[in-house]
C-alpha cells in the first residue's frame, strides 16, 4: 500500500509524520504547481470550486508516482467539501486509475471514529502505536504554526526583503525531518534562532491585516497566489483566523484539545450569523469582528469562486464593516486568477489602509497635544 493525500499547506508534513512513524509508505504529490492545476482543471467539472480540482491534480501526479490509496477529509453541512472524496472517486475510476480512497470524516460523537479509520490505512499497528504516532503529528502541525506565527511578524520589518523567507523553508524542511520529539524541538529551537537573527525595523509602522475565508484557500499558498507572502512585502503584518493545528483541533480532534480555535470566532458571529452556514462562513463573520475589536487595520476575506458559506458571508461583511469601522476586502479566486492582477488590487487596499492610519495617527496627536495643553492652562489657573 502506497498512501498519499491533498495538499493543504504545510499539512502534508504532518501527515506523513503520522503514516511514515506507522511504517506505511507514503507518496506525497509534487507541491501544487500549474500543472497541477491544469491537470485537475482538465479531469473536473467546471462548475467545481478551485480545492476540489488541485486535489484532482494532486492526486493525478501522485498515481504517477505509485500511490493506491487517498487519505482524504470529509465533511458535513451545506457545504461542496462533504461530496469532494465521492465526486473525486468517480472521476478516477472513469479516467482507469485504480485507487482506494479513506475518507476521514469529522467524529460526530467519539474520537474512536476517526481512530477506526485511520486503521484501515495503518493495518496491524497498534492502538497505543497509533495514538503516539497522531501526537507527534499533531506536535509538528504546532511546530509548523509557530514558525508561520514569526515570519508574519518579520517580513513587513526586515531590512533585506525575502531573508525571512529563505529560513523559513529551511525551517519546513527541519521540522519535516525530525524523526522524533528530541529532533522536532531542536529543529523549533534552530528554526526560532535563525529568525530571531534577521535584522528587523522593531520601529516601522506596519499595517495589520487579518486574514479570514475559507480554509484551503488561506492555508494554501498556491491557490491564494502567496497572499501573506506578497502582503509582507508591502509592509504588512498578516494574522490568519485560523491555522493548520487549530483546524486539525476542530475539525478532526472534536475541539478537544484547549488551543485557540474557531468556537471563539462562531461566539462573535451573532447578530450578524446566527447559525451554521457551512464551511467557514460564520466563522468568517466571527473573525472579521473579533480583528475589528482588536484595532485590526483590515480584513481580507479569500475564497474560491461559486463558494457557497462565503458567499453568505460574502454578503454580510459589508454590514460588519460599516457597523464595527474596519475596511474589507475580498478576494476571489480560482484557475483564471493571476499574480499581477491580485497584486495590483493588494496594493491599492494595503494603501488605502496606509493612508487611513497616517490620518488617525495624526489626528490623535493632535487631540493629545491639545489636551496636554488644556491641562497646562487649568495648572496655571
Amino acid at each position: 500500500m502506497k498512501v498519499t493525500f491533498p495538499h493543504m499547506g504545510n499539512m502534508y508534513i504532518c501527515l506523513k509524520a503520522v503514516l511514515t512513524s506507522l511504517g506505511v509508505e507514503v507518496v506525497v504529490p509534487p507541491m501544487p504547481s500549474k500543472k497541477t492545476l491544469t491537470l485537475g482543471t482538465q479531469h473536473s467539472p467546471e462548475f467545481a470550486c478551485l480545492p476540489l480540482k488541485i486535489n484532482m491534480g494532486n492526486f493525478i501526479e501522485a498515481y504517477e508516482m505509485g500511490a493506491d490509496t487517498i487519505l482524504m477529509a470529509g465533511g458535513v453541512g451545506p457545504c461542496r467539501f462533504g461530496y469532494y472524496a465521492q465526486v473525486q472517486r468517480e472521476i478516477l475510476e472513469d479516467m482507469g486509475l485504480k485507487m482506494k480512497m479513506v475518507v476521514l470524516e469529522p467524529p460526530q460523537k467519539h474520537i474512536s471514529e476517526l481512530l477506526i479509520k485511520i486503521r484501515e490505512v495503518t493495518g496491524s499497528s497498534s492502538w497505543i502505536d497509533v495514538v503516539r504516532a497522531i501526537r507527534f503529528g499533531w506536535h509538528k502541525a504546532r511546530a509548523v504554526d509557530e514558525v508561520e506565527d514569526v515570519l508574519h511578524r518579520i517580513r513587513p520589518r526586515e531590512y533585506e526583503p525575502g531573508r525571512a523567507d529563505v529560513v523559513y523553508k529551511k525551517a519546513l524542511k527541519w521540522i519535516d525531518d525530525a524523526h522524533d520529539r528530541n529532533e522536532l524541538k531542536d529543529a523549533i529551537s534552530k528554526a526560532r534562532q535563525e529568525l530571531d537573527a534577521i535584522p528587523v525595523d522593531n520601529g516601522r509602522e506596519v499595517v495589520r491585516i487579518g486574514i479570514v475565508g475559507e480554509i484551503y484557500v488561506m492555508l494554501e499558498p498556491f491557490v491564494n497566489l502567496e497572499v501573506e507572502k506578497q502582503l509582507g512585502r508591502l509592509g504588512v503584518e498578516v494574522e490568519r483566523s485560523i491555522y493548520l493545528s487549530e483546524w486539525i483541533n476542530d475539525h478532526l480532534f472534536m475541539g478537544l484539545l484547549k488551543i485557540k480555535g474557531s468556537k471563539e470566532a462562531r461566539k462573535h458571529a451573532p447578530p450578524y450569523v446566527n447559525h451554521f452556514v457551512g464551511g467557514h462562513g460564520q466563522e468568517t463573520i466571527g473573525s472579521t469582528v473579533l480583528f475589528a475589536n482588536r484595532n485590526y487595520d483590515g480584513v481580507i476575506q479569500v475564497q474560491p469562486f461559486t463558494c457557497m458559506p462565503e458567499i453568505v458571508a460574502e454578503s454580510i461583511i459589508p454590514t460588519v464593516s460599516r457597523d464595527l469601522g474596519i475596511p474589507t476586502f475580498c478576494l476571489i479566486v480560482d484557475e483564471h486568477s493571476g499574480d499581477a492582477g491580485v497584486l495590483t488590487r493588494l496594493e491599492a487596499f494595503v494603501d488605502l489602509l496606509a493612508r487611513k492610519k497616517e490620518k488617525n495617527t495624526v489626528k490623535n496627536t493632535v487631540l493629545q497635544s491639545s489636551e496636554k495643553k488644556g491641562e497646562q492652562v487649568c495648572a496655571d489657573i
